[in-house]
């Protein structure tokens, strides 16, 4: 049986037409329940709806074979995973944004306000920028209008959130996407179906294009 965690929301279903598409379909997924857990013993697949956040988790720990995560929660929490594709669903970027009118000159420590900590220390790192970081779990936004930071790490899709905060995007730190991701003991037991599977999805990827 080849476990797979969908990270729920539109992403997952998109996510799911693909496998379908590729021979491995699980009907009872499209009915209207609140399961979480779907298989079609005569394909041997089961699939499962996890928080986007956790499909790396269910992957690294063996609960799952594969899954599908966002390319921010790879470079945020560094799982022990095989990356094996991008999907090309799910596209964004990661970015520094603040005022309008805030220009960092440099001269004193930078307060950066995010939840993606390890992803700003990292970029702030590699151009020499002294920071203190600011952990926050949600409206990031707010941190700059009140105060609390010069600056926010986020993931930016359309820029309305920023625009109607009177925030800018100040600089692209990476684009981010969706990736099929593997645990790697299963990708050794697995072998066969995992490539199986990514041959196809892979080929629908390139068609997209």
């Amino acid at each position: 049986m080849l476990n797979v965690a969908l990270p729920k929301g539109r992403l997952g279903e998109k996510v799911y037409a693909m496998f379908e598409a590729a021979g491995y379909p699980c009907p009872s997924i499209k009915e209207n329940t609140r399961k979480l857990i779907f298989e079609n013993e005569e394909k041997q697949v089961r699939y499962f709806w996890v928080k986007p956040s956790d499909v790396s988790i269910y992957v690294e720990r063996g609960a799952a074979d594969i899954g599908v995560a966002g390319k921010d929660i790879l470079l945020e929490y560094e799982p022990d995973v095989y990356e094996l594709l991008d999907l090309d669903l799910g596209k964004c970027r990661m970015a520094v944004a603040g005022p309008k009118n805030f220009y960092d000159d440099g001269e004193k420590t930078l307060k950066v306000a995010t939840k993606f900590t390890n992803i700003a220390a990292n970029y702030y790192n590699s151009i020499g920028r002294d920071i203190d970081i600011i952990k926050l779990n949600g409206s990031i936004e707010i941190a700059p209008i009140l105060g609390l930071s010069d600056v926010i790490v986020d993931i930016v899709e359309t820029g309305t959130t920023l625009k109607e905060n009177d925030l800018e995007v100040k600089t692209d730190i990476l684009p981010i996407s969706a990736r099929l991701i593997a645990n790697k003991s299963s990708f050794k037991f697995k072998g066969e179906i995992i490539e199986c599977v990514l041959k196809s999805i892979e080929e629908q990827v390139k068609k997209d294009d």
